[in-house]
């Protein structure tokens, strides 16, 4: 006989998106731990705020990428994506009429969001109205921006000419904000922002939806055509504000500026606990990933474990095993 008292036994599925929610923290945590043993200068202060610094970039696009992947979408474009709207922006910069370094680096900005926002859209516009997948098109326009980007450089390199300029743009990567570095405070700010948008906001709402079930959402009165666009544009956003503390760091781009930043980008979300097939985001966790895959290159770095030279290969090994373990969770 059944105790009525005793208490229900919950759901495997609840038990399952927890345990995806906690994985990444966790694995962070070993790392740390790993990284410490590995060599003792691991922990301190100069190295981990050095590590999470640079993992600004990666998680900034990946927040956008959350979206796109949450919503049953993909991009394979941010890193060529990247490379031209720096260039773009940097171009601007050099042929500002404007007085005084302010509104000049202003006006750079806001062209680089609008590039951002345009590059997006287009990937939003060809892959919804054009009935495309969403890989082949992002190959498509990842070709095209990063051959945009080798003809705007002449085939070498678009840097910033004013030394007043990178003096003052300096301090968007270089500066900090109460002892924590601008790169960090922006894309915590960035995070915040999306993990509210995706939580708290009819519009997540119908981000996960649409992820979950196009046909559902499409019967349920949702514009999933729309709803995926807007995810693409959230993405170039995401991917220029990237741009904007990348750019002072070496004040030019090249053709190679923002290589494999979509792999990193992608694992970060995988590794976070979105689901690739859509339908599950956790922003909170796709930054927990970018600081892991960041982590991981500063372990090698320190340590005569695995070359430094293998981080691309280490990270795509994480990937696949990364979707290993998301498979092996759903199975359950």
């Amino acid at each position: 006989m059944t105790d009525a008292a005793s208490p229900a036994k919950p759901p495997a599925r609840t038990r399952e998106i927890d345990l995806r929610a906690v994985a990444p923290f966790v694995a962070l945590a070993a790392l740390l731990v790993f990284g410490a043993l590995v060599n003792p200068n691991f922990l301190g202060l100069d190295n981990l705020s050095n590590v999470v610094t640079r993992s600004a970039f990666i998680a900034i696009v990946a927040v956008g990428a959350t979206f796109v992947i949450s919503a049953g979408g993909l991009d394979l474009s941010v890193g060529s994506m990247a490379a031209f709207v720096a260039g773009t922006m940097i171009l601007i910069l050099n042929a500002a009429p404007l007085e005084g370094a302010v509104p000049t680096i202003a006006l750079g900005m806001l062209a680089a969001l609008g590039v951002g926002a345009l590059c997006g859209l287009a990937n939003g516009l060809v892959t919804t109205l054009g009935r495309i997948e969403p890989f082949i098109v992002t190959l498509g326009t990842m070709g095209i921006f990063r051959a945009l980007t080798i003809w705007l450089a002449e085939g070498g390199s678009i840097a910033l000419r004013s030394q007043e300029l990178r003096a003052a743009y300096r301090p968007i990567y270089f500066g900090s904000v109460l002892g924590v570095p601008v790169p960090v405070v922006a894309f915590l700010a960035v995070a915040a922002l999306g993990a509210f948008v995706l939580y708290r906001t009819r519009f997540g709402r119908h981000v996960m939806a649409v992820g979950s079930s196009e046909d559902v959402a499409r019967y349920s009165g949702i514009r999933v055509d729309r709803v995926r666009t807007v995810t693409y544009v959230i993405q170039g956003l995401c991917v220029a504000l990237a741009v904007l503390v990348y750019v002072p760091r070496l004040g030019a781009a090249t053709a190679t500026t923002g290589l494999l930043w979509e792999l990193q980008a992608i694992t970060a979300v995988v590794i976070g606990g979105t689901a690739l097939r859509g339908g599950v985001g956790r922003v909170w966790g796709t930054v927990c990933g970018a600081l892991i895959l960041e982590l991981v290159g500063n372990i090698m770095v320190l340590s005569d474990l695995v070359s430094e030279y293998l981080i691309g290969a280490v990270q795509g090994a994480i990937i696949i095993l990364a979707m290993l373990i998301q498979r092996s969770l759903a199975r359950r």
